[in-house]
C-alpha cells in the first residue's frame, strides 16, 4: 500500500468543514463496516480508501492508503478514530416518485438528522426537503447516524415557506396541539413536517399546515426527540400503502 502524503492529510482534514464538502462535493466516511458495505454496493463513487497500517483488512481497490495511528486520529472527525476510511463523491441518488414527502425545519443534531434519514430509507422514501439551516448532511456525526442510508436518501435544501406556499397537497404538522394522531384518517399523498429539537416548528412555517397532529402522552415524560416521533408518525402514514 502506498503511504499517505502530508498534503493530503491537511486536505483530508479541511473536509470536516462544510464550506469545503461543499465545494470539492465529496466527503469522508469512517469504519470498517461502512467502508466495505459502500465498496461493494457503490463502488463508482469511492476515490480514495485509507487503512491504518497492521490492520488485516481485505480491500479490493486500486488507490488504498496506508495511514498511522497518528494519522488516523488526524483525519477522523471523531473522539475515537476509525481504522478505516474512505473519500466519497457526493452520490447522486436516484429518486421515484413519492406519495409522502418528509420536510425538516431546522433540524440540528447531527445525530437526529442521521437517523431520521435512515427512517425514510426504512419507509421507502428516497427523497426528503431540509431548511437550508438544517444541519449538512453530510456532515460526519450524521453520515455514521445514517448507517449507509444516506446513499439512498437524496437531501434537497431550499427555503421550504416557499416550497409549502406552492403545493397543493394537505400539509401536515407535528404539534403538542394537534388532532390524536391514532384518531386521524391520514392520506396517502401528503407532507410531513417535523420541527426543530428545541423549539418545534417555526412560526411562519406553522402559519402553512393544513392539519396538526399530535402523538398522545401516555405516560410521564416531558417529550419525545424528533428522530423519535419522525418515526412513530412515518409509520402511522405508511400504514394504508
Amino acid at each position: 500500500m502506498e503511504r499517505i502524503s502530508r498534503n493530503k492529510i491537511k486536505y483530508l482534514r479541511s473536509l470536516r468543514q462544510k464550506k469545503m464538502r461543499e465545494q470539492e462535493q465529496c466527503f469522508l466516511i469512517e469504519g470498517e463496516k461502512m467502508v466495505l458495505e459502500i465498496l461493494k454496493e457503490y463502488p463508482h463513487i469511492v476515490k480514495e480508501v485509507y487503512v491504518e497500517k497492521n490492520t488485516e483488512l481485505n480491500i479490493n481497490f486500486p488507490l488504498v492508503f496506508e495511514i498511522s495511528a497518528l494519522e488516523s486520529e488526524q483525519i477522523s472527525g471523531f473522539k475515537t478514530p476509525n481504522k478505516c476510511l474512505a473519500l466519497i463523491s457526493n452520490p447522486i441518488i436516484e429518486t421515484k416518485t413519492q406519495d409522502l414527502t418528509l420536510v425538516l425545519d431546522q433540524i440540528q443534531d447531527p445525530g437526529n438528522m442521521g437517523t431520521i434519514i435512515r427512517l425514510a430509507d426504512w419507509f421507502g422514501l428516497t427523497k426528503i426537503i431540509a431548511s437550508k439551516d438544517t444541519v449538512d448532511c453530510f456532515n460526519p456525526k450524521v453520515i455514521q447516524a445514517s448507517m449507509g442510508s444516506i446513499f439512498r436518501v437524496q437531501i434537497n435544501y431550499c427555503d421550504i415557506n416557499d416550497y409549502l406556499s406552492n403545493t397543493n397537497l394537505p400539509i401536515y404538522g407535528a404539534l403538542l396541539e394537534g388532532e390524536n394522531v391514532y384518531k386521524t384518517a391520514l392520506p396517502q399523498k401528503a407532507i410531513l413536517i417535523m420541527g426543530n429539537e428545541g423549539n418545534g416548528l417555526s412560526g411562519s412555517v406553522q402559519k402553512l399546515i393544513t392539519h396538526k397532529l399530535t402523538i398522545p402522552k401516555f405516560g410521564k415524560a416531558e417529550s419525545l426527540n424528533v428522530s423519535t416521533a419522525t418515526g412513530i408518525l412515518l409509520s402511522e402514514f405508511s400504514r394504508n400503502r
